[in-house]
């Protein structure tokens, strides 16, 4: 594995819950990496930079409290920027993830040598996300110390490439940490991530349908009734291709298989600037009314809490583990056996 020691010493599975947009929120953040996986979240979610400061506040003061609770380490959290012209937030908000030394930073749209300088200048880590290997070429170069491999299925800002010709590719020019996104739900799945060559595995959808996440009752029904044949995958809604869930898009009032052409990204929200405050002033956007998810929704049919969802995930893990073991003793038996004869 290409993990660094600081990570994979407080990891209890090798996963991140991704950063989801208007669904990632500092309860979910906080009790997942309790649980030993890595929270994550969008700057973006808190709808101006003084709010944004506010929850690193909290998650930071929260997981302090359980580490002299407990004994034990919290896993690190993350917090994902949009780098990208249409975010004006993005000097405020990488000076705060700076100010208070965020431990890892998942970038988007844009892999900028100015924002992982700032980073690495305290420490931090720099995770990128990636549809294919040109764009991950680019980043490499660029000083990332991970690439998020955003493969076919995954919801939100997703690619169109299986994760075996994704994962293969870029293993070829980038021995650094490599994460996998695309649809996994399960113990299991994450265990055949590690497989393929990936190191940590990057879940979404599957941590839509638990208690601490902050949509709504019915966005998380959706997840639950949809399978893999119910998600849209568009640039029609967003500006950027992505994953949606029919149902919603229909609830919109738009017919998911003749959606017009959309010029602009549209985060979900229009970001003014009013001296030096920065707001909302759009309370909603494509991603508010229409709800993303990955094809791995297929799987998904219930909405625990956190810490029995990452038990789960580990008792699948340990299984698939065992399972896959014996199936190499098996092959190696009947090889030894072949070679006698």
């Amino acid at each position: 594995m290409s993990l660094p020691d600081s990570l994979a010493s407080r990891l209890r599975l090798p996963v991140v819950a991704a950063p989801m947009f208007l669904a990632s929120g500092p309860e979910l953040v906080i009790e997942t990496c309790k649980a030993g996986v890595v929270g994550s979240f969008p700057a973006l979610n808190q709808r101006s930079s003084e709010g944004f400061e506010a929850w690193l506040k909290e998650i930071q003061s929260a997981l302090a409290d359980f580490e002299r609770s407990s004994g034990r380490e919290a896993a690190p959290f993350a917090v994902n920027l949009i780098v990208h012209a249409s975010n004006p937030r993005l000097e405020a908000d990488l000076a705060l993830c700076v100010k208070y030394q965020v431990p890892i930073v998942i970038t988007s749209l844009g892999a900028a040598a100015q924002v992982i300088d700032a980073v690495h200048s305290y420490g931090g880590l720099v995770f990128h996300d990636v549809i294919n290997a040109r764009h991950a070429r680019k980043a490499a170069a660029a000083g990332v110390d991970g690439l998020i491999a955003v493969a076919a299925g995954a919801g939100g800002h997703a690619g169109s490439t299986s994760p075996f010709a994704l994962v293969a590719e870029i293993r070829q020019f980038f021995d650094k940490t490599l994460l996998l996104a695309g649809a996994m739900s399960s113990g299991s799945d994450v265990a055949a991530a590690q497989m393929m060559g990936a190191d940590l595995a990057y879940m979404g959808t599957r941590f839509i349908c638990t208690q601490e996440c902050q949509v709504d009752s019915d966005y998380k029904q959706m997840v639950m009734d949809c399978c893999a044949e119910d998600i849209v995958y568009t640039p029609n809604i967003s500006g950027v291709n992505a994953n949606f869930m029919r149902p919603s898009i229909v609830a919109a009032g738009l017919d998911p298989d003749n959606l017009a052409p959309k010029k602009d990204i549209d985060f979900g929200a229009e970001l003014t600037v009013d001296g030096d405050q920065q707001r909302a002033e759009k309370a909603s956007g494509a991603w508010k009314a229409i709800w993303s998810a990955g094809q791995g929704a297929g799987s998904i049919d219930n909405c625990p809490g956190v810490a029995e969802l990452v038990d789960r995930l580990a008792e699948e893990y340990l299984q698939a583990q065992q399972r896959g073991n014996q199936a190499f003793q098996i092959f190696e038996t009947q090889w030894g056996q072949a070679n006698v004869r």
